[in-house]
């Protein structure tokens, strides 16, 4: 097996691999293209999201900064939406579904390290996949760790740290993030109908008024 192939099957492997090493620099390259683009520039900002996710729905919007490792390991749904400083470490899938709100400088941690100083210190890592439900609100400076799961309509509270699964329907929080309490029938309701995050429509510049035409003087030769 090469060493992306122990990557995505969970196993350890080489991360100073030559091949991952420039999957790395490619992302990297577009995540720099992406965070020095004009505020206003939306357009550009999707094509490059097209260029380094695997997949994404309609209406995303993750402002800048945003970094990735590799991006084809990324899937977000429809509807959205990351603050500044978003983190995904995606040497293993990490899936969102749709109507994700992600306040800032929150991480999305795949990575794993062996305990063993040993095999760390070799470049020995392995990767669990990180997946995040419909209709999920992430406050501020949250990290979610490998192979946790966030069920739908779950709520994280800011500065948590997300180590075992949330299960659907609930308000979680702390360090480690551990369920406070059961949403309400209404509460679910309100998440699952929210709005649609629309991306406002930018004016073309108009035109600038054609200049006039200079007179030329035309002299004639008189033969």
């Amino acid at each position: 097996m090469t060493e992306k192939e122990k990557q995505q099957a969970g196993e350890l492997y080489n991360s100073n691999d030559r091949e991952l090493f420039n999957e790395r620099i490619k992302a990297k390259k577009l995540c720099a293209e992406y965070n020095a683009v004009e505020c206003n520039d939306f357009q550009k900002r999707e094509r490059i999201l097209d260029s380094l996710v695997a997949l994404r729905g309609e209406n995303t919007v993750i402002e800048p900064n945003f970094f990735c490792d590799y991006g084809y390991n990324i899937i977000i749904g429809e509807n959205f939406y990351a603050n500044h400083n978003l983190v995904i470490l995606d040497c293993a899938e990490v899936v969102f579904g749709d109507n994700v709100f992600i306040g800032p400088n929150c991480g999305f941690y795949s990575a794993e390290h062996p305990i063993d100083a040993n095999l760390r210190n070799q470049g020995l890592e392995y990767a669990k996949p990180i997946k995040v439900g419909n209709n999920v609100w992430i406050g501020g400076g949250v990290n979610v760790i490998g192979g946790v799961t966030i069920g739908d309509n779950a709520v994280i509270g800011a500065g948590s740290v997300v180590t075992k699964d949330i299960p659907a329907n609930c308000v979680a929080a702390g360090n480690p993030c551990v369920p406070i309490r059961t949403l309400e029938a209404s509460e679910i309701a309100e998440v699952t109908e929210k709005p649609e995050i629309n991306m406002p429509e930018l004016k073309k510049p108009e035109a600038p008024a054609e200049k006039p035409k200079s007179r030329r003087l035309e002299i004639h030769r008189i033969n």
